[in-house]
């Protein structure tokens, strides 16, 4: 699978800046698809003493949430670790990941942030319109925007707001754990995000996508580092 836009990756980070915001507009907030019945999650890992990075990229079944394709790759960061512009950083080691897969995601949820960014524009954003696939961001932590307290039980959520602008959604997936933080990557609204969130996270706090993908990134990681 390869991405219907493709630039430069070999860019500054005023280039970097500009790109986004030449392409934030390009993204879709609205239900743009037909039916989802592959959901793909995808996660890197960086070497503590090197700038290699591996990339994973893990296909499930989004009824049964069963592995039905993995895919991994490793590649040599040229881009700095700057906030922000993680995607440029990151993304070239998953284009190669999912170049390898045999079957095209129906969505790809990302351990990050989408619209939630200060440019509107963050990694899932940039892999939802370069692939123009359904994305979804879920990170871990927030980037930038206030909320309000999260009601305990699982389905609550509050609105992520910055500068009077919804940007996201502070989810709780499990009663009484620390809620994630959702936003539209590409081709699919808020509500539709937060119900796939929702669906993703039948037992744990993060999606299913998220932490197949984490557990393979990290077992490729140990394989190579055993190979030395």
């Amino acid at each position: 699978m390869q991405p219907v836009i493709q630039h430069s990756w070999d860019i500054s980070e005023n280039e970097a800046i500009i790109l986004q915001q030449q392409l934030a507009p390009k993204v879709i907030q609205d239900d743009h698809f037909e039916g989802i019945n592959l959901v793909a999650g995808v996660d890197v890992a960086y070497a503590k003493e090197s700038d290699e990075m591996i990339a994973a990229v893990v296909m499930l079944n989004a009824h049964t949430l069963e592995i039905v394709e993995t895919a991994t790759a490793t590649h040599q960061s040229t881009f700095p670790y700057i906030a922000g512009l993680f995607s440029f950083r990151e993304i070239p080691v998953l284009l190669e990941a999912i170049a390898k897969l045999h079957r095209k995601p129906d969505l790809i949820v990302c351990d990050g942030q989408g619209y939630a960014h200060p440019r509107r524009f963050g990694l899932a954003c940039h892999l939802g319109v370069l692939f123009d696939l359904p994305t979804i961001g879920c990170g871990k932590t927030r980037l930038l925007g206030e909320h309000k307290e999260v009601p305990s039980e699982r389905g609550q959520y509050e609105f992520l707001e910055d500068n009077r602008e919804v940007i996201g959604a502070v989810l709780r997936t499990q009663t009484n754990i620390k809620p994630v933080y959702v936003s539209v990557g590409h081709r699919m609204s808020l509500p539709t995000a937060i119900n796939w969130i929702l669906k993703l996270t039948p037992k744990y706090r993060l999606p299913e996508t998220t932490r197949t993908a984490d557990q393979l990134v990290r077992k490729t990681q140990k394989e190579a580092l055993d190979l030395k």
